[in-house]
């Protein structure tokens, strides 16, 4: 038993603790001290190592290059990034990573054969203005001088006087092969809906549409974006204090692939507002931008504000998607090379699309693109990587004995054994009426993989039996026309797209004649030295959807910019092509669009071209089609009754001008009338009587095809127009039964 006055050892060290606690607690916080400095001191010793101090001399060493400086420079020769750089540090140590911010030493040139002291900025200057405050400021900025003898007077734009598709989708044509735009945009707010609204959602679609480029805009110099608020409504940004001018620079960003050139600027223009003092910072900001890229040092690169797609706040956008993508996807929009699209050439030129875009082979759709998921779910089968086939509704129609399409009627194609196809999905419009509504691409040159023809041919044929086949159990069917829809024997290409887009298109109309297939051509009046090389077809079809520049640009929304130029000539390549092969208008009417008042500027273009016949149609409804300018519904398409009242307008506007055209046929189903030359195609039977002559007849045209020797329309005219096709008539098919969409018999009135 231990003596009362011994303590445990427990108790000896909470005892030592309590008497001693502070200079312990002081002993360690000097230890740690210590150690914390033993270790700083180690870190800098080691990096004086690896950094030799300013002065000391170096050895000359390899320079280190990497495959972005190589990307980046004016010149360049190709380098063979699998063998590795020969890399050389100061001293022997540790291998030591670090992170350099990428410079550019020489400004990339908009094209390699200008030079940068050729390079002339034109600035252009946008507003939107309700009260007119916005205006006084922008008159402002267009009046103050120049901050360098390359930089343009500015040009003033009131976003609710342009038509946006001029100005941002792609870049206007500059006045000279070397001039770069800069846009600069002055956004208020409001807390009410404005034309301004309509702004930002083209911008909005614009991004969206996955038919056109990434970066549209990449073709500017730069941008800029000022807004305007009011901080008694709206206090801060988050309450919505310059909230438009934020959306349109965040929509800028992505169009224009990262080319903000200086940071938003907003102010307050309310009563003790500093609206002109922030604008003026900015002002001075911008034109030292300006100022940079005429001379040379372009906008920066990796820095927010300057040249990157994304700010701080930016990453939440609508739908949880990112604003720029992700960070591989913005290096790739900035790094593009001097061999990508046409399209990017900086700055924009008139590109010819004939001339193949030199760039890395793609695909014009993919089997994983949404482009293809959207067609194929519209019933098409796509054939290979550009072409299509998809089975008409007359085609069905027809074999079930419950009618046939208008070209029956005027033409006689039995539309049971027709094929509707195409060899190039893509077009150069964006059409308000298209079908498709929207989801083939659109481009103004072809930039993509070119397919085999022998490939596109047969893959076609497939594809349509393949469908034919699947209507063999659909109740109605007629075998005889089963049977005989096995056997194509007439191709229309205008299923979607732009048929002579494709380089090769001659090469397919030689496979199709070889088999005794006919071909009804289609185009849009927008290629016209493909349409000048264009082999001998059937029957040659332009697309006239308008007979004014304004009207066409409106209903068509043409990608190129010199579209009424290519309209025009198309025209006189179709008069001097008259008298080689059978040539048609195609006139769609759109009510509200292109009907109205313009009778004589179609009769103009008549006299023209000069085709064999006028098809007069009234659009086909599809479904509210979205865009700028479109917005179809039931109400543009034209009752029966307005077309044919346009007809006899146009018929006697022709004749007014000493053209002979007249009614030849008509297909009241198909809401479409056709005009004939008189002179060419009403001739007397062997009893006498006058009668239209609009049909073909098939094997003389093969025949005289095939005999190598020149021939004419005049040589392959069939028999006379069938007397049910004829004017006033209808132009249904008597042995074919009419039904409703219930397919009940239809009873007519």
């Amino acid at each position: 038993m231990a003596p009362p006055n011994v303590l445990s050892l427990p108790e000896e060290l909470l005892l030592i603790w309590h008497s001693h606690r502070l200079e312990l607690l002081l002993s360690a916080g000097v230890l740690v001290a210590c150690v914390r400095l033993a270790i700083h001191w180690r870190q800098t010793r080691r990096k004086a190592v690896l950094t030799p101090p300013l002065g000391t001399p170096m050895d000359e060493k390899v320079p280190i290059v990497t495959k972005n400086d190589l990307l980046e420079a004016d010149h360049y020769t190709p380098v063979d990034f699998t063998t590795p750089i020969p890399r050389t540090v100061a001293k022997p140590g540790p291998k030591r990573v670090t992170g350099v911010r990428k410079t550019r030493a020489t400004p990339r040139l908009p094209r390699e054969d200008v030079n940068v002291s050729d390079i002339t900025i034109q600035p252009l200057i946008f507003y939107f203005s309700l009260g007119g405050t916005t205006k006084g400021y922008a008159e402002q900025l267009l009046h103050l001088p120049s901050p360098h003898p390359s930089i343009l007077p500015p040009i003033l734009h009131d976003l609710t006087e342009l038509d946006y598709d001029d100005f941002f989708i792609s870049p206007p044509l500059p006045p000279t092969p070397n001039t770069l735009y800069f846009y600069t945009l002055l956004i208020p707010s409001y807390d009410i809906s404005t034309d301004l609204d309509n702004f930002l959602d083209h911008l909005k679609e614009t991004h969206h549409d996955f038919r056109i480029d990434t970066a549209p805009l990449s073709g500017l110099a730069g941008y800029a974006v000022f807004g305007f608020g009011d901080r008694e409504g709206w206090p801060d940004e988050k309450e919505g204090f310059g909230k438009d001018a934020v959306a349109v620079d965040r929509w800028m960003a992505r169009l224009t692939g990262g080319k903000r050139a200086f940071p938003l600027g907003v102010g307050d223009v309310s009563g003790d507002g500093d609206g002109e003092e922030r604008l003026g910072e900015w002002r001075e900001g911008v034109s030292g931008i300006l100022k940079d890229l005429v001379e040379g040092r372009g906008l920066g690169e990796g820095v927010a504000g300057s040249g990157e797609a994304l700010e701080s706040g930016d990453e939440d956008d609508e739908g949880g998607e990112d604003i720029a993508g992700s960070a591989a996807t913005r290096a790739k929009a900035g790094s593009r090379s001097r061999t990508g699209d046409l399209e990017d050439i900086k700055p924009s030129v008139p590109v010819d699309f004939t001339t193949t875009a030199v760039a890395k082979i793609k695909e014009m759709v993919p089997v994983n693109s949404p482009t293809y998921t959207s067609l194929t779910k519209q019933g098409y089968t796509i054939v290979g990587s550009h072409s299509g086939v998809k089975l008409c509704r007359w085609t069905k129609s027809a074999l079930r004995g419950r009618g046939s399409c208008y070209k029956f009627s005027f033409y006689g194609i039995a539309s049971h054994r027709c094929m509707e196809a195409t060899p190039s999905l893509s077009c150069s419009n964006k059409c308000v009426f298209c079908w498709r509504h929207g989801t083939n691409p659109v481009s103004t040159t072809w930039r993509w993989k070119v397919d085999d023809p022998r490939e596109i041919f047969d893959g076609m044929k497939e594809g349509h039996y393949r469908k034919i086949k699947m209507l063999r159990g659909v109740p109605g069917v007629r075998a005889e026309r089963f049977r005989e829809g096995m056997e194509v024997r007439h191709c229309a290409l205008s299923l979607v797209g732009e048929p002579i887009f494709y380089p090769r298109i001659n090469e397919l109309l030689a496979m199709l004649h070889a088999e005794r297939i006919s071909t009804f051509l289609v185009c849009n009046a927008q290629h016209p030295d493909h349409l000048a090389a264009l082999n001998h077809v059937t029957q040659l079809y332009v697309s006239i959807d308008a007979s004014n520049a304004e009207s066409l640009k409106r209903i068509d929304r043409p990608l190129h910019r010199d579209y009424w130029e290519r309209f025009l000539r198309c025209m006189d390549i179709l008069r001097a092509k008259r008298f080689e092969q059978r040539t048609v208008f195609r006139l769609t009417l759109v009510k509200g669009f292109n009907i109205e008042e313009e009778v004589d500027g179609y009769a103009a273009l008549v006299e023209r071209a000069r085709p064999s016949f006028v098809e007069v149609k009234g659009v086909t409804y599809c479904g509210t089609a979205t865009g700028k300018g479109a917005g179809l519904s039931m109400g543009n398409v034209p009752f029966y009754e307005e077309i044919t009242e346009f007809v006899l307008g146009l018929e006697k506007a022709l004749l007014r001008r000493g053209l002979d055209y007249g009614i030849g046929a008509e297909h009241k189903h198909s809401c479409c009338v056709l005009l004939a030359d008189r002179g060419r195609y009403f001739q007397a039977g062997e009893d006498g009587v006058g009668r239209w002559h609009t049909l073909i007849d098939y094997p003389a045209f093969f025949e005289c095809l095939e005999s190598g020797k020149p021939f004419g329309p005049e040589d392959y005219i069939g028999g006379p127009t069938p007397e049910w096709a004829a004017w006033g008539n209808g132009g249904f098919d008597p042995r074919d039964e009419r039904v409703d969409r219930k397919g009940r018999p239809k009873i007519e009135s």
